[in-house]
């Protein structure tokens, strides 16, 4: 997978044969997650600063799909401005794009689904958008209370626990089985 270019609006974008988007709040792991499916440390950047990914990135695989890092809704520390383009940016992509074939829907393991994470999920039922929801940092939740968790986040997402990938970065569980979902959806 390469990097194609960033674009501030949907229009800019060239078409695509499949496309999946990853969507989810500011530093939920978005861009950690593409670089471990991609098996690449530095093919998006990645940051511990929260909204570092201010543009939709583009992804080209070499079957010619498209894999889309979109910027976080909900970081507070930027200025009202400049999340309104964000939010902009991020729906206009979601309704307007018609290559999109998949949404990767990324909600932290660790605190669960926030308010914006349960609209967005709403905003893409709605839509009939396919999705697929992928918790994050699997890793810095304790062992013990690791299924309590999974049902949790299942129930608040209103979905059955097995419809949900967990994922970590750092140990790489899960990484596989997002990667089969890529491949598939991009084939």
């Amino acid at each position: 997978m390469e990097f194609v270019l960033s674009a501030s609006n949907v229009d800019q974008l060239p078409e695509s044969k499949a496309e999946i988007a990853l969507v989810g709040r500011s530093n939920v792991g978005k861009s950690a997650l593409l670089n471990a499916v991609c098996n690449r440390k530095s093919l998006a950047r990645v940051s511990n600063t929260p909204g570092r990914t201010q543009l939709i990135n583009l992804f080209q695989t070499p079957t010619g799909g498209t894999v889309v890092d979109l910027p976080g809704y909900g970081y507070a520390a930027v200025s009202g401005k400049l999340k309104r383009g964000w939010e902009k940016m991020i729906v206009g992509y979601l309704n307007e794009r018609e290559e999109l074939d998949l949404i990767l829907v990324l909600v932290d393991g660790v605190i669960g689904p926030t308010d914006l994470d349960l609209m967005m999920l709403e905003q893409l039922r709605e839509s009939e958008v396919d999705f697929q929801i992928i918790a994050t940092k699997q890793d810095k939740v304790k062992p013990a209370q690791r299924e309590t968790r999974k049902r949790d986040l299942a129930k608040n997402c209103e979905v059955d626990p097995s419809e949900v990938v967990w994922t970590s970065t750092s140990t790489n569980e899960g990484i596989e089985k997002v990667r089969s979902i890529v491949n598939r959806v991009l084939k």
